[in-house]
């Protein structure tokens, strides 16, 4: 199964792709209107628009500085997961776009890394919390989150994972419990970006890491804008570990892709002139 990601509503009924996902709500803060056409996707935290316009939002370390796209271990902005009324208004676009599209696809879900957030609210909250550590805290506030955005998704429920397998990753950088989000959501998605996909074996071991540890239907997304013999070349490294591969924001050089991989699985039969 193949699909597209995509911010343009025309490319959501191309033809060669089973399924196509699009981009309500970016990490850059822009938000359009739910479509009945495609996977309505999400960009829970990641907020770079909102941050720059209340930057009090923002979650903040333990030292205060601030969880925006100008910190060295970020590349964008993120709201704190504990502010109620932004967390609000992201569950009513979340029912918005489950009416719209009957499945729905969340990303940046959770924390953006393990340093965060130590804002004035997480600190109450968690002291006030039945937890005893901190971590455990930080996963129930992503797993309630996720359980009230899986009451308002008629449809199934995607995830979009930062891209570690490895045990207790992301439950440490993201306060993500795979174990505890699993019965709620139907499949995860797992980016795995690259400007040239020059070499493939991590795709792979990241691609099937994902694939051993969880139980639901895993999805990996490959950026389409590079050329495509290193597009195919990645797609035969992850399509043995996923239930599909999507291709990101490029629909062009994706849909040529796929032409080009089912000509040559086709193949032929060469007929030459009769020898003299």
């Amino acid at each position: 199964m193949v699909g597209i990601v995509t911010r343009n509503e025309p490319e959501l009924s191309w033809s060669g792709f089973d399924r196509a996902f699009y981009e309500q709500k970016s990490a850059s803060g822009r938000a359009s209107e739910s479509t009945a056409d495609g996977i309505n996707t999400l960009a829970c935290f990641a907020d770079d628009t909102t941050i720059r316009d209340r930057p009090e939002l923002a979650a903040r370390s333990r030292d205060g500085q601030p969880a925006t796209s100008e910190h060295p271990t970020l590349d964008q902005s993120y709201v704190c997961p504990t502010h109620e009324s932004y967390r609000e208004g992201l569950l009513k676009m979340i029912g918005d776009a489950g009416r719209a599209s009957g499945d729905v696809r969340l990303d940046d879900i959770g924390f953006p890394r393990a340093e965060f957030c130590h804002c004035e609210r997480c600190d109450r909250r968690f002291a006030a919390s039945e937890y005893a550590d901190r971590p455990a805290w930080r996963a129930s506030v992503v797993t309630d989150f996720v359980a009230a955005a899986r009451e308002r998704v008629p449809g199934d429920l995607l995830v979009g994972l930062f891209p570690d397998p490895y045990p207790a990753h992301l439950y440490e950088r993201s306060g993500i419990d795979l174990e505890a989000l699993e019965p709620m959501v139907e499949e995860f998605v797992v980016p795995l970006y690259d400007t040239s996909y020059g070499t493939t074996y991590w795709l792979e071991s990241i691609a099937s890491g994902f694939a051993d540890r969880l139980d639901a239907r895993v999805s990996v997304e490959l950026y389409a804008g590079v050329e495509i013999d290193p597009l195919l070349a990645a797609t035969a490294a992850v399509e043995p570990h996923a239930d599909a591969v999507l291709y990101g924001y490029d629909a062009s050089t994706a849909r040529a892709a796929i032409r080009r991989r089912n000509a040559d699985s086709r193949g032929g039969v060469t007929h030459r002139p009769d020898d003299v």
